[in-house]
């Protein structure tokens, strides 16, 4: 089997961290989301995954050259943005078979080999993952029949409602983007599946109970990363609060429960640190707090500075006894007192 991972996102809700680095390749925990889907592609059967993106190519090149293992990565160039169903048709173009496609910015363990199966029993031109939530609001609604088919893709809702959601999985017929013409922008969700079920086409929905977030901003990454320690996603374990054998971690800092301190960073003593993540390259100094925020490659938080709910871009630094709240500071930049 054989599947794409749509990687070509800006990661806007995520900036300014995704300035520098593409979303699928921040580090949930200990290696990049990326490798966490791979993995779990591979785990399934998958023997080759097909990535194109237009944007931050070359952090990819990096990425691919250290990658190692099953499955197969084929990279295909964007050359410009092509939205979910340009870039699947682009990416694809070769299959003449089922395959399966992810968005590169989602943590599941869902039963991929059991989604498939679904979609062949059925005779499915496409098949689409479902998740189901209390509030649809940030999604929109996908209503499905007694049968499981799917009959109507819903714009997002003014008011909290619970339904089911596309979960960004899906099982393809080759057939299923006939209509897309190569190198064209297309959406898979507005255009794509609307017209096939207009058609009468077999499109049907499977609502698993599997573990899924979708990681479009900085509380939902957290989450993410603290679900991981807490055991809540099958296939990662780890010790909580996460240390990478080379951090350098001060003897009287504290870490919190649900803290990942990636290689190479330096927490200094009487830092306090509690529900954040530290990547790669990262100082904390002596005396600095940091609750709830995450602090990118090689940023700097300076001596008994206080920060909470921040996202700090790569080489950010945050000034000695500077306090903020909810601050965003771009690479390189400087957080204004």
């Amino acid at each position: 089997m054989k599947a794409v991972v749509l990687v070509g996102g800006e990661g806007t809700r995520l900036r300014p961290l995704t300035e520098t680095l593409p979303k699928p390749l921040i580090p949930l925990v200990d290696r990049a989301l990326l490798h966490h889907m791979l993995d779990h592609l591979g785990r399934h059967a998958v023997t080759e995954v097909i990535l194109s993106s237009s944007y931050l190519e070359p952090a990819f090149a990096t990425f691919l050259a250290e990658r190692h293992g099953a499955p197969k990565v084929t990279w295909v160039t964007e050359a410009s943005p092509l939205d979910t169903a340009g870039a699947i048709a682009n990416a694809a173009r070769q299959l003449d078979e089922t395959y399966v496609v992810l968005n590169g910015d989602i943590v599941t363990d869902l039963d991929l080999t059991a989604l498939r199966r679904f979609h062949l029993e059925r005779g499915a031109v496409a098949t689409i993952a479902l998740h189901r939530v209390e509030d649809a609001r940030p999604y929109g609604l996908v209503a499905v029949g007694d049968d499981g088919r799917v009959t109507e893709f819903r714009e997002k809702p003014a008011d909290p409602v619970p339904g089911t959601i596309n979960a960004g999985t899906y099982v393809l017929e080759p057939e299923a983007l006939r209509s897309v013409v190569p190198g064209q922008r297309v959406s898979l969700e507005r255009e794509v599946f609307p017209k096939l079920i207009e058609s009468g086409d077999p499109v049907f929905g499977s609502v698993a109970s599997a573990y899924w977030i979708d990681l479009g901003t900085p509380q939902k990454f957290l989450q993410a990363t603290f679900d991981a320690l807490e055991g809540r996603i099958a296939g990662l374990s780890y010790v909580a609060p996460h240390v990478d054998p080379k951090a350098e971690v001060s003897l009287l800092a504290h870490l919190g429960r649900w803290v990942v301190v990636g290689p190479d960073v330096v927490v200094g003593a009487d830092a306090v640190i509690d529900d954040s993540v530290l990547l790669r390259g990262a100082v904390v100094e002596r005396g600095a707090r940091i609750r709830d925020s995450i602090v990118g490659p090689n940023a700097v938080v300076g001596s008994n500075a206080a920060i909470e709910g921040a996202v700090l871009a790569e080489g950010a630094r945050v000034p000695p006894g500077t306090s903020s709240s909810g601050a965003r500071v771009r690479a390189g930049s400087v957080l204004e007192a």
